[in-house]
């Protein structure tokens, strides 16, 4: 009795592994993320991947990393701000069409890839200080090179930027992480690797895990969820996220690094969902140049609100404008 007991999960995880690797396609066609021209470059980082559209005074867009990110990401601000902006949105390393090859994915790397960014936007003939906005854990990544490059950013806006649940801590070695290269390793054997990825980013599980960052799967963006599908669907998807799942792009001096920005910060998050915890926000709400916002939404607030959320930025902006 025992003995089938055991052997069923046995059964069942040979049984996948067959089935992924015969017949899961990891080469559908995948389409861009938003509008506009899509560029290729190479930097510190690699292989990079971005969008550019419109003109005026430039902005740069940084979507999070998780198991099927992509510049889809902010697909809704990007349609916005190009109308009037120059507007950029990269694929970070891993992800998109940016390269994904099997390497080491850590928080210098993502920070790289946006000094690359701005370098890039300099190239485009835009010298200027940058507004630039990035989701969750991007967020950590777009904080740290403010931190290292503070001249090049007018504002930065961080979207339920990470590092801000109930007792949370975060002011570890520089540039630590949770992670461990031991998990990682472990995820990333090349005998169930690659099959068990295919099993987050099945079209149930990417439906789960959206639920839970919109808060309720009536919420959930459909073409969101569509492009998330596609963009794990590609050769090498399981790299990036791996480290992710690994712990370690989570850093665990984020919070000095959130406390040493000097630029305007604006910081919106939404109150519902699993990425609602902001109870340690106290750590940078009583910074003069931090301004937090609530939306009733869940973790992506410009996809429930466009207008709200818009609405609320511009006036941040504008602000921060006027003191200049």
């Amino acid at each position: 009795m025992w003995r089938k007991l055991i052997s069923l999960p046995f059964v069942a995880a040979v049984g996948w592994i067959g089935y992924s690797t015969l017949f899961v396609r990891r080469d559908m066609l995948l389409p861009h993320a938003v509008s506009g021209e899509r560029r290729d470059i190479r930097g510190r980082a690699g292989g990079l991947s971005y969008y550019v559209a419109g003109e005026g005074e430039p902005m740069l867009l940084i979507h999070s990393v998780n198991a099927a990110a992509s510049a889809y990401e902010v697909r809704p601000l990007f349609e916005h701000y190009c109308q009037h902006r120059r507007v950029y949105a990269v694929d970070l390393p891993g992800f998109g069409f940016s390269e994904r090859s099997d390497r080491e994915y850590t928080p210098r790397l993502y920070t790289d890839a946006i000094i690359d960014m701005l370098d890039e936007i300099e190239r485009d003939g835009y010298a200027q200080p940058v507004d630039a906005l990035a989701v969750s854990l991007g967020s950590e990544f777009l904080a740290r090179a403010a931190s290292e490059c503070a001249e090049r950013f007018r504002t930065v806006a961080l979207v339920s930027p990470t590092g801000f649940r109930k007792g949370q801590h975060l002011y570890g070695l520089p540039e630590s992480t949770y992670g461990s290269d031991i998990v990682r390793r472990v995820f990333s054997f090349p005998l169930w690797g690659r099959p068990l990825f295919d099993l987050l980013n099945t079209r149930v599980s990417a439906n789960y895990f959206l639920t839970k960052t919109f808060g309720s799967s009536e919420a959930v963006d459909k073409g969101l969820w569509e492009y998330d599908y596609l963009t794990s669907h590609q050769p090498n998807a399981q790299h990036a996220p791996f480290a992710f799942v690994s712990g370690m792009l989570f850093s665990t001096d984020i919070h000095r690094v959130y406390e040493s920005l000097t630029m305007p910060v604006w910081a919106p998050h939404g109150t519902r969902g699993d990425f609602s915890d902001f109870s340690n926000i106290g750590v940078v709400s009583s910074k003069a140049n931090w301004t937090i916002h609530p939306f009733a939404t869940g973790a992506l607030p410009y996809f429930e609100q466009p207008e709200q959320f818009c609405a609320v930025y511009d006036a941040f902006l504008a602000q921060t404008f006027g003191r200049k």
